[in-house]
């Protein structure tokens, strides 16, 4: 067992647990597999302790340790892939890693299968080009005929090295380590191309960790004598950890912020990011002489639909009707969730009473037919509070003041309407009453 590796196990094991303990407080789709990928690189470290055993276990541990090498690598690259998700992503994802784990079987248990190093090294190239070609018309997208290209420059590569004598599978393997290690960073440049401290560190760490496959083959050819210790080629792993780790810690407090300022069922802008708009749209009408109007939307019958399918199709509801609003305002408008069944439009200049009006018609018929939500149908409407700047008020809570106080003045005469419709209720005929005290008094 080399003892010295340990220090690297334990190292990279702790960075494991310290991402995972960060992924799990906001977990996404890639860090699952980011974090798969680093219990490969610690399966690595722990096969590499046991490269000096006699026989066949020394070489089953140099072979697990590079094809773990190899599939984090591979896994850091997929998950950069925006369309990893598609069903010729993953067939992608499992060529690369069989043929890159092929070869590496093969590399290593040379000169025993050396007639497999020639359809190995082709297979690497060929197999990802396949794919490719084959799902063209449903995929097209520069980054994974990036990979194609990427992978069929390795094969040439292998084609013309793996056969050389003395040092030839050794360029072989670091030619694939240095392939794999590239492509993570260009996946991850194409994927995080934001000026933020985890993609540049991360980027940058995973350029340094593909040049080590270079340079340290260099530095043993033409300074023979020259004696670095291993630790310094490990260095590139532990930046793109902490890269990582930044990285996932930006997203968090993005994610943060957008929540500090968004409705989190809906999407839409809440109550703060609302009076924000509203004051900046009030502002630049004031100095353009311009108006701006404020719609104050409550549904109508919405404790109704939580009371007879549930809250969850009351959700579901909620987010429908967001949609709805958003898909009919225009871009420079702002809908927001101001309450627990209540919008806000701030529909912004140039903009009339007429038009005002006209916008408020047609959100409202909107909701009047049937909405079919997950097999349950549902009733609604809506109440609706005009408000014009500055023709009504002339700050943020007056307008909000006058849209509100139409708003239930529209509902109650809404509530009016409804109970003159509704039929007379019919008296219950005493004769018929089911009270045996009643019928007893009408005996007597």
């Amino acid at each position: 067992m080399d003892l010295s590796k340990i220090p690297d196990v334990a190292a990279v094991a702790l960075l494991t647990v310290a991402f995972f303990s960060v992924a799990r407080r906001g977990p996404k789709s890639f860090s699952s597999v980011w974090l798969v990928g680093w219990l490969m690189i610690v399966l690595h470290f722990a096969a590499f302790l046991f490269l000096g055993a006699p026989d066949n276990f020394g070489v089953a541990a140099a072979i697990l340790g590079s094809a773990a090498l190899a599939w984090a690598g591979i896994l850091f690259m997929w998950a950069a892939v925006p369309y990893r998700c598609r069903v010729s992503s993953r067939w992608m994802l499992a060529a690369i890693l069989s043929t890159n784990t092929l070869y590496i079987f093969v590399t290593c248990i040379a000169p025993a299968a050396h007639w497999l190093l020639a359809p190995a090294a082709i297979l690497i190239g060929a197999l990802p080009l396949v794919i490719s070609l084959l799902n063209i018309r449903k995929l097209n997208h520069p980054l994974r005929w990036g990979s194609v290209l990427l992978y069929s420059a390795l094969s040439v590569f292998l084609l013309v090295v793996e056969n050389r004598p003395g040092n030839g599978p050794d360029l072989a393997l670091n030619a694939v380590f240095f392939t794999v290690y590239f492509g993570c960073c260009i996946h991850f440049w194409y994927a995080y191309r934001r000026a933020t401290a985890g993609a540049l560190i991360t980027v940058l760490g995973f350029l340094a960790w593909a040049s080590v496959f270079t340079i340290a083959p260099v530095i043993g050819t033409l300074f023979p004598n020259f004696h670095l210790e291993g630790e310094v080629w490990n260095l590139p792993k532990y930046v793109v950890a902490v890269g990582m780790i930044l990285i996932l810690l930006e997203d968090q407090i993005e994610h943060n912020k957008y929540l500090a300022l968004h409705d989190e069922l809906t999407g839409l802008p809440n109550r703060r990011l609302f009076q924000d708009r509203l004051a900046s749209t009030l502002e630049r009408a004031r100095r353009t002489g311009s108006q701006a109007a404020l719609l104050m939307i409550d549904l109508d019958r919405f404790k109704l639909v939580n009371d007879t399918v549930g809250h969850h199709i009351g959700d579901e509801l909620l987010k429908h009707v967001g949609r709805l609003f958003v898909g009919r305002v225009r871009r420079t408008d702002t809908v927001a969730r101001t309450g627990g069944d209540e919008f806000s439009v701030v529909l912004e200049e140039p903009m009339n009473r007429p038009d005002v009006v006209r916008v408020a018609r047609t959100l409202t018929q909107l909701l009047e037919p049937p909405i079919l939500l997950e097999g349950n149908t549902v009733h609604i409407g809506a109440s609706v509070g005009i408000a014009i700047f500055p023709d009504d008020a002339g700050d943020v809570e007056a307008l909000c003041i006058a849209a509100d106080l139409r708003m239930y003045a529209s509902k109650r005469a809404a509530r009016t309407d409804e109970d003159r419709a509704a039929p007379a209720p019919i008296p219950p005929d005493p004769f018929q009453s089911t009270d045996p005290n009643s019928r007893l008094q009408l005996a007597k």
